[in-house]
């Protein structure tokens, strides 16, 4: 769970996550919150055994925070690794559907935009800017995903291991189009499970025109590639 600025999200987060949650841990990835997130995350990490936090000296993008807590969760033994956002926009109630099946799957993806899956409290525009997104990526990298740009996923960690995360391009949220991407070039079998995601209630988002022109520029890249190859 990356967070940067979320002090007024983590703990209902955390409650949400091990009320219906029984047997996962938690690591919390902070980048140097200046709202005090990290001070927070280390008050409640004192109270249960389960919560870990590791903190980073600055803010060096969501891609990265993932990085780091992937390699944690390898020296430490894990089966699989769940990236969930923690500002309350994925439901904790969800998780026993991802993980249900990600048992027979390399990548269980918390789906949008599959047949039960919704989004609730989101502004038109950002409706639009995702679902234009995620389109434009299924075109140009030829996948039958509804959802690469999704942040609520869970990988298992052998196949994780296989893949070169130090050769990772993606900083910003595209940083999941590049691992879904990845993960379907490497043979790695991928599904898609219906969710709800909810807008956050406080704080801000930490979308961008930065990040959605990395998204672009990505995606074109990988699929001129892709053209390129075929031909």
């Amino acid at each position: 769970m990356p967070t940067f600025n979320e002090a007024g999200n983590i703990n209902h987060a955390i409650q949400e996550l091990f009320q219906y949650n029984k047997s996962v841990d938690l690591l919390i990835v902070d980048d140097d919150s200046p709202d005090g997130t990290g001070k927070l995350a280390d008050q409640l990490a004192s109270t249960s055994s389960r919560i870990t936090v590791m903190h980073r000296k600055e803010k060096q993008g969501l891609g990265a925070a993932y990085i780091a807590g992937f390699k944690r969760a390898f020296d430490s033994g894990y089966d699989y690794v769940v990236e969930m956002d923690a500002d309350g926009s994925h439901r904790a109630e969800d998780l026993p559907k991802l993980l249900a099946v990600c048992e027979l799957n390399d990548l269980v993806i918390g789906s949008r935009y599959v047949k039960g899956g919704s989004t609730e409290n989101w502004p038109i525009h950002r409706q639009w800017l995702s679902k234009g997104g995620n389109l434009f990526a299924k075109m140009m990298l030829g996948t039958r995903l509804n959802d690469m740009t999704a942040g609520f996923r869970v990988f298992k960690v052998p196949f994780l291991k296989t893949m070169d995360l130090e050769s990772i391009n993606a900083r910003g949220y595209s940083f999941q189009i590049e691992m879904a991407y990845r993960t379907i070039q490497q043979g790695g079998r991928v599904t898609e499970v219906p969710i709800v995601f909810i807008e956050r209630e406080v704080g801000e988002s930490k979308m961008s025109r930065a990040i959605v022109i990395e998204a672009l520029v990505l995606m074109t890249k990988f699929g001129m590639r892709r053209l390129f190859r075929r031909s």
